[in-house]
């Protein structure tokens, strides 16, 4: 058999985010939520997902959204890659879900708890080592935690999951094993199909289920991630040449500083027009110098945005508002 990698698009809404899903969902978030417990007895998915139909429209990030026990929404997003200011984003989207909820004239009680889920292809926090971090609001002198807990933050990262699949003991286990193995597998586990949610997940995720129009948008999305992994690396290897070069030649210590820094910005803006490029077109001389001008706050928030723009007339704008002329 061959399985379909959970970590892209198509296939993580597939399993997690079709009319069909609810029970694997359901067993999904009691594992990551709630240690296995059956917390959650049923749930509603929000806008639950259909094929797209232009592949490759949002292939970097992916999300289910859903109600659960307790009147609770939960937002899932798994992030393949590591782009800038994404810890910002996840925020972001938790508080716009949160503050969306209300229409003009109802009243804050009906505000719902919101619970962020996201689970990262590469490590969040670095130092920390740990599987799954939780996060809501605490006081920061005795960790007294804000009542009803109106906004949580859970992060599952993957690359610091080592277990092997001898090793695998709790529904929590199977199911991170799951999103981190299962396209490496030929069969299903043993001890895997014992659980029916992820037995049902594994067939969905076999690609001998899959249409023709199935696997054709499933490759078209993974050679997507793959290019956006190419241009990253690409990016960082030409701008630390380059900013070391440079900084050599004005001597061996303040020339090394100063290709550091320059090394990164460069590595900045050289995988910022390759996404302007996929996005919008090729860009003028003229405009990529005015880009290599901006400092690197702006460079930040500039890559964060790029991924939202459809046409030349959103950079341009953009420009308008975040820069002075």
């Amino acid at each position: 058999m061959t399985f379909i990698n959970p970590k892209t698009d198509f296939a993580f809404k597939k399993i997690f985010g079709s009319t069909d899903s609810k029970d694997i969902l359901i067993s999904f978030l009691n594992a990551l939520l709630y240690e296995g417990n059956s917390t959650i007895e049923d749930l509603e998915i929000i806008d639950p997902y259909l094929p797209p139909s232009i592949p490759g429209l949002k292939d970097t990030f992916l999300d289910v959204k859903a109600k659960i026990t307790g009147n609770k929404i939960v937002i899932i997003e798994m992030q393949v890659l590591n782009v800038v200011a994404f810890d910002k984003r996840v925020v972001f989207n938790a508080a716009k879900t949160f503050a969306t909820q209300l229409k003009s004239g109802e009243g804050y009680s009906r505000l719902n708890s919101v619970i962020a889920l996201t689970i990262t292809d590469f490590q969040m926090f670095p130092h920390r080592n740990k599987v799954i971090s939780r996060f809501t609001f605490a006081d920061m002198e005795d960790l007294f935690i804000y009542p009803e807990h109106p906004l949580e933050l859970v992060f599952v990262e993957l690359p610091n999951f080592q277990k092997d699949l001898n090793e695998l003991e709790t529904l929590t286990d199977k199911w991170i094993y799951f999103m981190k193995q299962t396209s490496n597998l030929d069969s299903v586990p043993e001890t895997m199909d014992e659980v029916a949610a992820i037995q049902k997940a594994f067939r969905i995720a076999n690609q001998a289920n899959l249409s023709l129009e199935d696997l054709e948008t499933l490759e078209k999305q993974q050679m997507f991630l793959e290019d956006q992994r190419g241009a990253i690396l690409k990016g960082i290897e030409q701008g630390l040449e380059q900013g070391l070069e440079q900084g050599l030649e004005q001597g061996r210590q303040q020339g090394l500083e100063q290709g550091r820094q320059q090394g990164k910005q460069e590595g900045e803006i050289g995988l910022i027009l390759r996404l302007l490029e996929r996005r919008i077109g090729a860009i003028a001389p003229e405009l990529q110098t005015r880009l290599r001008q901006l400092p690197s706050g702006q460079l930040e928030a500039l890559a964060d945005a790029v991924l939202t723009f459809t046409d030349f007339t959103d950079l341009t704008t953009w420009l308008q508002d975040n820069t002075q002329s």
